[in-house]
């Protein structure tokens, strides 16, 4: 990417913002370094690493990031021969432990079922050095100083320098102490020179104590003199500091020579640090952005849903739905000025930017973006008084520039194509730029004032117009963008709303062309139009949602009957075979009986014998009982109003009114239908609750079976699930299913996450086709 377009769309901002999130000065270089890819493996790879961190820290809430150094230039120096530092020591020992943390924290989510494949790959090439680590605490504390127990050479000298340190102390005590000390001495302290214990001397006593002058005071009236009693002393306590840093340092130089036996690993542990570092750094900042990781593909096909400009205040930024790449690949943005054009233009390049450097963007879960090898942009006044350029010759600069480059892999953003000179001249440039940037198949969103362009997309194949939406009523814009729309002045409604005599307004009107005219109640029409149909979308989308919620109560109530029919005709089959067995028996029995009697008798067999041998056949044979079930007679005489079943279905419904003798119209949920009357069962007068209530703390708490979550951010739909189990709770649901689409399967994952570790979630499924399948969650509660 062209570093010009870099800083034209805020990339470096961005990284800005995110060094507000690293952790170290090793996550805090490869920031600098940040770059997009233009391989979508690496940047599918990124998001995903980028995907696995969020993952943690949504579970865990932090990362163990801390105590984390620079330490290459000590290792290396340490590979060399160089004796290092207490506290680059103390530097390589904290990361060790840094590491080793950071190991740990990502193979424990490993073990709890939670997939980090990219994350455990990196920490799986991390070296434990606990001995190291371990050596180096045990010899330096937390300040930076060789501990007396690093080695019983250096206990016993410092023991030595103690007790040197306190018979000298205790001689000079004793001179100051002395009664003639006040007398001789400028004040009654001991202190030190050149490393020597010394006492302040008056000038003219000067050989009163004998030994060694150090120093003087500035006034020369003082000397700092060590007395002869305690030179020898003191000399011995040179020589027990001359042993104490020689042991101190071998006992660096040992330690040293430990890390430099495993530098290489010791330097790739810190290069996976700074990969994990970044990585979290992109969770954190996706975190905070509320952002979502994109699809991504390589055909030119951008989808962004309720996108958002990351450097604006979220609480400020409206959210626009776009779409560029399939059905059209050019979208021309007209309107007037603040309306948002240029944010419009600014979103789309930077996200794009954002993306392919593997983080997330700010846009609703499902956007998708594409890889381009080149994003262009002409954005701004590019005015140049160094070079004596106009504003348009410096925009006519950058577009030659972008005309030599581009092809059909390139995202190009022109702002305001052809403003700054003649303006019929400038449309019709802009409108030969477009066409020849179009035609060499790249992706194209521009924006213009010319009233030219506003129809340029209704006899262009592969463009669309699109505007901002503004509101002449509040005389403001309201950053929406409208795709399919092309933009309107609003010069005259405006000035109208400003006061405007109406008729200096009407006389401007004549002066207007009539085709200028036409294109103007187009564009209105066109306004009115797509607004209607959102409104007319809204409401189809609400009856879509019921009818297929009650489909699939239809559906499962369908086969929970048939699941019974099918066991009641399996025990009537089973009850069924059982008596013909007993049949079976029972004429078995009466024709052995019958040959019994044959024989004995000689065939004599009388004929009351026979009849009562047929009688008891007769009463062999299994009796079949045959019942049919009666629907109850309807005493009642059917009214509008009226609560009742329809029996072959099975629902409730209310009786709307009579369409003719024997039939009624039914409301059934949002569906009428025409029913028989000996088909319905009389309930009883209609209920207003619709919702099972639970009774909670005195008031009537609604709660339905069922929570939609489609369409919401991540940490929304978290907050919403953890309400709903409580209310369910509350409401005494043993079961209740959560819906959340099937998309990328990212809020489904997060979901069920969360579900798992809930305290009160006995367990979970999926639900089965005729329950919505994959996009529906089963929970059942303790």
């Amino acid at each position: 990417m062209h570093a010009r377009v870099l800083k034209v769309l805020e990339f470096d901002k961005v990284k800005a913002q995110l060094l507000e999130h690293v952790s170290s000065s090793l996550g805090k270089e490869k920031i600098e370094q940040l770059l997009p890819s233009t391989d979508i493996a690496e940047i599918i790879r990124a998001l995903d690493e980028t995907d696995e961190a969020a993952t943690a820290l949504r579970l865990r809430g932090h990362a163990p990031l801390g105590g984390m150094f620079d330490i290459r230039p000590s290792v290396k120096r340490a590979k060399i021969g160089s004796v290092l530092s207490p506290h680059e020591l103390l530097d390589i020992a904290s990361t060790m432990y840094a590491s080793r943390q950071m190991k740990t924290f990502i193979e424990s989510l490993q073990e709890e079922k939670t997939e980090l494949p990219h994350l455990l790959q990196y920490v799986e090439q991390i070296t434990a050095f606990l001995e190291v680590e371990q050596a180096i605490k045990q010899c330096i504390d937390e300040y930076g100083e060789v501990l007396d127990h690093a080695s019983d050479r250096l206990r016993a000298i410092r023991q030595q320098l103690r007790n040197t340190e306190a018979r000298v102390r205790e001689k000079l005590e004793t001179i100051v102490r002395s009664s003639s000390a006040q007398k001789m001495l400028s004040d009654a302290i001991v202190t030190i020179r050149n490393d020597r214990y010394v006492i302040p001397v008056k000038q003219e006593y000067r050989h009163a104590y004998g030994g060694i002058v150090h120093d003087q005071s500035s006034s020369g009236a003082t000397l700092f003199i060590e007395p002869q009693v305690v030179v020898d002393l003191n000399n011995q306590l040179q020589e027990a500091r001359v042993k104490e840093k020689q042991e101190i340092e071998r006992i660096l130089t040992e330690l040293t020579k430990k890390v430099a036996e495993h530098a290489d690993a010791i330097l790739m542990n810190v290069a996976i640090l700074a990969d994990l570092d970044f990585i979290f750094t992109k969770a954190k900042y996706a975190k905070k952005l509320k952002a979502t990781k994109p699809t991504m593909n390589n055909d030119g096909y951008i989808r962004l849903l309720k996108a958002r400009h990351p450097l604006i205040d979220q609480n400020v930024v409206v959210p626009n739905d776009i779409e560029l790449g399939k059905n059209y690949t050019t979208i021309v943005i007209t309107g007037p000025n603040t309306g948002g054009k240029t944010v419009t233009l600014k979103t789309i390049g930077l996200l794009t930017l954002m993306a392919q450097a593997g983080l997330f963007v700010p846009a609703l879960d499902g956007s998708e973006l594409a890889v381009f090898r080149a994003v262009f942009a002409d954005i701004g006044d590019e005015q140049s008084i160094e070079q004596s350029l106009s504003t348009f010759s410096s925009h006519m600069v950058n577009i030659v520039g972008i005309l030599r480059h581009v092809d059909h892999e390139s995202l190009v953003l022109f702002d305001e194509l052809g403003a700054g000179t003649d303006p019929q001249e400038g449309a019709a440039l802009a409108i030969a730029i477009l066409d020849e940037v179009r035609e060499r198949g790249a992706r194209v969103v521009a924006t213009t004032h010319y009233p030219e362009l506003k129809a340029y997309g209704y006899n262009r194949k592969g463009v669309i117009n699109a505007s901002v939406e503004f509101d002449v009523d509040t005389l403001s814009p309201t950053y929406k963008l409208l795709i399919g729309v092309p933009g309107r002045s609003n010069a005259f409604d405006i000035s109208k709303r400003l006061g405007l005599n109406e008729r200096v307004i009407e006389r401007a009107k004549a002066q207007m062309s009539n085709e200028s005219s036409k294109v103007e109640n187009m564009i209105a029409s066109l306004e009115q139009s797509k607004r209607q149909a959102e409104e007319e979308q809204k409401k189809a989308e609400e009856a879509r949602k019921e009818a297929e919620r009650i489909r699939n109560e239809w559906e499962q109530k369908w086969e929970q009957l048939t699941a019974k029919e099918t066991e009641l005709l399996d025990d009537a089959k089973r009850k069924a075979a059982e008596l013909v067995r007993a049949a079976q028996q029972e004429a078995e029995e009466v024709v052995r009986e019958l040959r019994r009697l044959q024989k004995e008798k000689l065939a004599e067999v009388k004929e009351h014998e026979l009849i009562a041998a047929k009688k008891r056949l007769e009463d062999a044979a299994p009796a079949i009982e045959k019942r049919r079930k009666q629907r109850k007679g309807n005493a009642h005489e059917f009214r509008a109003g009226d609560e009742v079943r329809v029996v072959h279905l099975n629902q409730k419904g209310f009786l709307l009114e009579k369409v003719s003798d024997d039939e009624w119209q039914v409301q059934l949920g949002i569906l009428k239908m025409k029913i028989n009357e000996r088909d319905l069962e009389y309930i009883g007068s209609p209920k207003v609750e619709t919702k099972p209530v639970a009774t909670v703390k005195g008031r009537d708490y609604h709660v339905g079976l069922e929570l939609d979550l489609r369409g919401e951010r991540y940490e929304d739909a978290i907050a919403r699930v953890e309400k709903y189990i409580d209310d369910a709770l509350l409401a005494g649901y043993p079961r209740v299913s959560i819906i959340h689409g099937k998309g990328t399967g990212a809020l489904r994952k997060g979901v069920q996450e969360f579900l798992k570790k809930h305290r009160s979630v006995k367990n979970i499924r999926f639900g089965e086709a005729t329950e919505g399948g994959i996009g529906v969650t089963i929970v059942e509660l303790k």
